[in-house]
């Protein structure tokens, strides 16, 4: 069983580096390794190496293996997780990192246990055709700071499972967490078919581009996303990406205010709001407004922001302090547009760390800054409408489309109006809430490909179809 401190101790360096600091208070925690373009050259050799006979355990041995990789998880969760609380800045409580290192020992046996059995999709007097899926080959990963080891297992669980060996790059904002997963599962793996490398965005550039990786994983940014399709269209890899989004929320008229409130709260504002499947922008029907913004004033008054080492908090600081500048912008903008402070809004600028308040504004016009741009933090726009087909009009206005739900005690008419939206996913009296064995992915600028379940495992192979 690891410690935080032996953890820390196995993936920093001493010299150089680059530095990781704590998001509540500003403190340098360690250095990661700096890797550059003779690191990747290397870890595609011996990727490309070792995936032959990775792929030819065969499906049976390889989730033996990753059913022992998540129990290493599970021994060393509770360094695991401080690890991501330090780095990343989200509470050890509540949907925090324990619930983060946990999810990734969850995400790793349910990659092994998916069923992927070859499928008769012709089968009469023509002749017959079986579809099977079998290894990609290289996959490269990147991650996000937001959920860097839950990600990271999102990525490398599924790839691995189907033979495939991995080159995975984290955030250079949360390195250490991604690198301790690997140490940690690295102890029941192949040497040779996982490989974390940290370092600075050149590197996932380099990676992105380079002619060895059959198959490119990336969470993060639309814009990132976009420059991945660039860098490699002359290789033609395989592409799963996971973008931005601006998840609106809609509420009908027979709605109860007091019944929906806390998962209104947790839709929005679980990790602070730095979630790209959280809900940033809620539609409320307007004589339900007040009851709706009053009932979701008093959850969010009660959930104690600070340290996320504090066994009290379940919520945190923002990652970092650009993402700091850009919630605190758009909000001035709200102000500056006449927007009405129900909660927060008041950032103490000079105190260390970079703790937003919870935040909840109404009174906007639909086209606010705060209301059309992600905000990735926690301020929450809520719109009044009067009209549910420009609610909705409103709701598929902009150009991303990875989540959205519907808020109703009527569940079939709320699948009615589900159905209306534009997006990857529709949740109905909840937000965010993925599960490991349901296809998650988005629409228009929030990306395309599919990850969970055996959707999942089919976007990091490639099909096959033997024909008779």
């Amino acid at each position: 069983m690891e410690t935080y401190e032996t953890l820390l101790a196995a993936v920093t360096t001493p010299d150089g580096g680059l530095p990781v600091t704590d998001p509540a208070t500003g403190e340098v925690i360690g250095r990661a390794p700096e890797r550059g373009p003779d690191d990747l050259e290397r870890a595609v050799t011996a990727a490309s190496a070792a995936q032959p006979a990775w792929e030819a355990l065969g499906h049976e041995e390889r989730s033996r293996l990753l059913n022992a990789a998540a129990d290493a998880v599970d021994r060393s969760a509770e360094a695991l997780a401080h690890l991501v609380t330090r780095e990343q800045g989200k509470p050890l409580n509540g949907p925090g990192s324990r619930f983060e290192a946990g999810g990734v020992a969850a995400w790793l046996r349910t990659a092994a246990a998916t069923p992927l059995e070859p499928e008769r999709v012709l089968d009469d007097e023509s002749g017959q055709a079986t579809l099977s899926y079998r290894a990609a080959g290289l996959v490269g990963a990147i991650g996000p700071w937001n959920w860097p080891a839950l990600i990271a297992s999102w990525q490398l669980g599924p790839a691995l499972r189907m033979g495939n060996a991995v080159v995975m790059k984290p955030s250079e904002h949360t390195p250490l967490s991604v690198l301790a997963l690997a140490e940690i599962v690295n102890q029941v793996l192949p040497e040779g078919v996982l490989t974390v490398l940290s370092g600075s965005g050149d590197l996932g550039a380099a990676m992105t581009a380079h002619p060895a990786f059959d198959k490119i994983m990336f969470t993060g940014s639309t814009r990132t996303g976009q420059a991945i399709v660039r860098s490699s269209a002359a290789n033609l890899p395989r592409l799963t990406l996971e973008l931005g989004g601006n998840d609106p929320g809609i509420v009908l008229p027979d709605a109860d205010p007091a019944a929906i409130a806390e998962d209104l709260f947790w839709g929005a504002f679980i990790n602070t709001g730095q979630t790209c499947a959280a809900l940033k922008r809620l539609y409320v029907p307007e004589a339900l407004h007040d009851d709706v913004v009053d009932a979701l004033a008093d959850v969010a008054a009660r959930m104690p922001m600070g340290p996320g080492t504090s066994e009290d908090n379940v919520l945190g600081p923002l990652t970092t302090t650009d993402q700091f500048h850009i919630v605190d912008k758009l909000v001035e903008q709200a102000r500056a547009a006449g927007g009405r402070f129900v909660l927060g809004g008041d950032p103490d600028r000079d105190a260390p760390g970079n703790f937003y308040p919870t935040t909840l504004v109404t009174g906007l016009p639909p086209d606010a800054p705060l209301v059309v741009e992600e905000q990735f933090g926690p301020a929450l726009p809520i719109i009044a409408y009067t009209d549910l087909d420009d609610a909705l009009s409103q709701a598929n206005a902009l150009d991303v489309g990875l989540g959205a739900s519907v808020w109703s005690s009527d569940v079939e008419r709320a699948r009615q109006v589900a159905a209306r939206i534009e997006a990857g996913t529709v949740w109905i009296n909840k937000h965010g809430t993925v599960h490991p064995m349901v296809p998650f992915g988005g629409v228009k600028g929030s990306g395309y490909g599919l990850e969970f379940g055996a959707e999942g495992l089919k976007a990091v192979g490639v099909p096959q179809v033997i024909a008779t």
